[in-house]
């Protein structure tokens, strides 16, 4: 029986980390602008948000060239028999966040692509609850055998982790629905535009140098304004304080699915100047990384990469291979 089920605000406000964590919101009432509108209404879409959710995630079979390769390399798990993952439970859907219905049932695309992952390697998959901080260390030091937590590709990570990856990194420029702003594609779009943005992130040198660029073709760069979290942005750019926001795309995509209040206008790569990718990520030179690499394109190839993309809305975040420390995002 489908559930249909609205994204709440008090859910997107713990989603910080992943978009404006660290931002520092000095904004007053006194910046609203004049084009103060009535929300539109709240769209349902067909989206399990429940424990129920488990019951419809894709399966697949043990993949021999996977097993081989893992028995081969010489990789132990945590727990014997089991691939121990360090997964998000307090992130953001649709990547993973816990159900609604239930605090310790983590669900989402990672977790659909961890269990996947475990059920390629013929190990029983055990999900572990992770705070973002505390991946690097539990995997570099045993606790955990691999992480997929929404983990972008960075040269700075390659150093101490190894990357098998499953999703393009993609950042979204997002409207409030109505908005006349149809379309942003070249830094002129953003001309004279009010536009949020996560403190010091990748994303925002993104469009800090958007707005250099129109300031040498003598036009008004436009204006980056900071909240403290993902409802506050989403407020302010609903009431017009603000005219555009910068996401991570699937979040961007499933809050315009499911709150009806905003509309996806235009994306980026967040690794710029790179393309990069989201990864699970390993212990360097654990062996664990290769095996994992072939799960995933088998999955690509056998069509339950694409299925578990459409189940959460993430198909513009489609790759075509799952690569192994591909280039990511440059040293600062």
């Amino acid at each position: 029986m489908s559930r249909r089920t609205r994204l709440s605000l008090a859910v997107l406000a713990g989603v910080g980390a992943l978009a404006l964590a660290a931002c520092s919101a000095i904004v007053t009432d006194d910046e609203k602008s004049a084009k103060e509108a009535a929300a539109p209404e709240t769209s349902e879409v067909a989206f399990d948000l429940t424990s129920a959710n488990v019951e419809t995630r894709p399966h697949i079979e043990p993949v021999a060239e996977a097993v081989d390769a893992l028995a081969e390399s010489g990789f132990e798990p945590v727990q014997e028999g089991k691939l121990t993952v360090a997964i998000l439970g307090a992130g953001a859907p649709p990547t993973s966040f816990f159900a609604e219905d239930d605090s310790t049932t983590i669900i989402g695309s990672d977790a659909d692509f961890a269990s996947l992952i475990a059920e390629g390697l013929d190990l029983e998959y055990a999900p572990e609850n992770v705070a973002w901080a505390d991946w690097p260390l539990g995997v570099e030091s045993g606790k955990y055998d691999i992480a997929l937590i929404n983990i972008g590709v960075t040269e700075e990570r390659k150093e101490l982790f190894d990357f098998a990856t499953y999703r393009d990194a993609v950042m979204a420029f997002t409207v409030a629905a109505g908005s006349e702003i149809t379309e942003i594609a070249e830094p002129a779009d953003v001309s004279g535009l009010k536009v949020i943005v996560g403190s010091g992130t990748n994303q925002e040198a993104y469009l800090l140098d958007w707005f250099a660029q129109n300031e040498q073709a003598g036009i008004d760069p436009g204006e980056a304004v900071y909240y403290e979290d993902t409802a506050a942005g989403l407020l302010a750019l609903t009431s017009g304080r603000a005219d555009v926001s910068i996401l991570p795309y699937s979040l961007a995509a499933f809050q315009a699915a499911t709150l009806g209040e905003t509309a996806v206008v235009g994306k980026f790569n967040s690794a710029y100047p790179v393309d990069g990718q989201v990864g699970a990520v390993t212990a360097k030179g654990s062996g664990l990384v290769d095996p994992v690499s072939i799960v995933l394109n088998t999955l690509i190839e056998d069509g339950t990469y694409a299925e578990v993309l459409e189940r959460w809305g993430q198909q513009e975040e489609a790759v075509a291979e799952s690569l192994v420390n591909p280039p990511g995002l440059p040293r600062p």
